[in-house]
């Protein structure tokens, strides 16, 4: 995991819709969650929420899969976990973390 990529993932969740959508995307675990679904739990308008959702696939946050007219969102856990254990790594050098 390089600098730039922890940056764009950091930078993506630093926004609060994003993080809004990224917590339920988290939370629907392996299956995903749909669109609509998010749209509707979060009352965001369709346009503005496939703008946050292309940051955060960008920033490999998460992916998209298509089942028929249906179209969801699954958290990469794995990146997640990789941004949290570089800041664990690189940024917390000299301290003790439990």
């Amino acid at each position: 995991m390089n600098i730039e990529m922890v940056a764009k993932a950091l930078k993506e969740l630093g926004h609060k819709t994003r993080l809004s959508i990224y917590k339920q995307v988290v939370k629907a675990g392996q299956q995903g969650i749909s669109v609509g679904d998010i749209q509707e739990e979060l009352s965001i308008p369709g346009s503005t929420l496939s703008h946050h959702i292309s940051g955060l696939s960008q920033a490999d946050l998460i992916h998209q899969r298509r089942e028929g007219r249906t179209l969801f969102c699954i958290a990469n856990y794995q990146h997640l976990e990789d941004v949290i254990d570089f800041l664990k790594d690189e940024c917390c050098v000299g301290d003790s973390i439990n």
